[in-house]
């Protein structure tokens, strides 16, 4: 489980250090802040970000739509335009890299949250990734958990419960999550690990340490095997 990384790429220093305090007084993780497309590109590619914040007019050759362009096509992450300029001019240029959502100065620290939980949202829905208030970006489940989005990691999960419209997401360490889903819903955008053992579980074989006929162990948890799944579990171990 981890917080939200956030990305802020703004050349104004003072602006970036406070933007970054108050993500982090909203229970975000804040990176180091980038103040050009240089910059951005390698903290981008060392910390991998879930989400940016750019600003559109950056110091140097490239700006933040140059560097939005280059999030589209190599990272696939949401970004935030972040602006002092409201005119047509700008606007209409920043909307040809289609961003999930615009942040223009001043903004209150509301303004920001809201940008970012639109900025998820927005961005889960065109990658069809949608569950209920719970996003799915790349490799990840964004769960709202006390009004915030918290990260989950598919290699943190060891296996997933259903309980009756919900799922229970049980972490390698020993925390559990609620979603409002369906398990065939979940596991439709679940990576290759995670294999369905029974009508009311998911496993994520990772963290498989035994088989056998009527069960398997996730670590130390016992989890039973439906019959009508037996089969399917048994080609999947011997492709491992």
């Amino acid at each position: 489980m981890e917080k939200v990384k956030i990305l802020v790429v703004e050349d104004e220093i003072i602006i970036a250090d406070s933007i970054c305090n108050a993500l982090n007084e909203l229970g975000y993780h804040a990176l180091e802040p980038a103040i050009n497309f240089t910059e951005a590109i390698e903290t981008i590619e060392t910390e991998k970000p879930d989400i940016a914040i750019l600003d559109i007019q950056l110091s140097g050759k490239k700006s933040g739509i140059d560097l939005a362009k280059r999030i589209r096509e190599s990272y696939h992450f949401p970004f935030i335009f972040l602006t002092s300029n409201s005119d047509s001019f700008t606007i209409n240029q920043a909307k040809e890299v289609k961003p999930p959502a615009y942040l223009i100065k001043p903004f209150s620290k509301e303004e920001l949250y809201s940008s970012i939980e639109i900025a998820l949202h927005n961005f889960s829905v065109k990658s069809g990734d949608l569950m209920e208030e719970n996003l799915i970006i790349k490799e990840a489940i964004f769960i709202k958990n006390k009004g915030f989005f918290t990260k989950v990691s598919f290699s943190d999960i060891l296996y997933l419960k259903s309980d009756h419209v919900y799922v229970e997401i049980l972490l390698h360490n020993q925390q559990k999550y609620v979603v409002r889903t369906s398990l065939n819903d979940i596991l439709s955008k679940l990576n290759s690990n995670f294999i369905r053992v029974h009508r009311g579980f998911v496993i994520n074989i990772a963290y498989l340490t035994q088989i056998n006929s009527n069960s398997v162990k996730i670590i130390e948890e016992e989890i039973p095997i439906g019959k009508k799944f037996r089969e399917d579990i048994v080609k999947r171990i011997n492709l491992i």
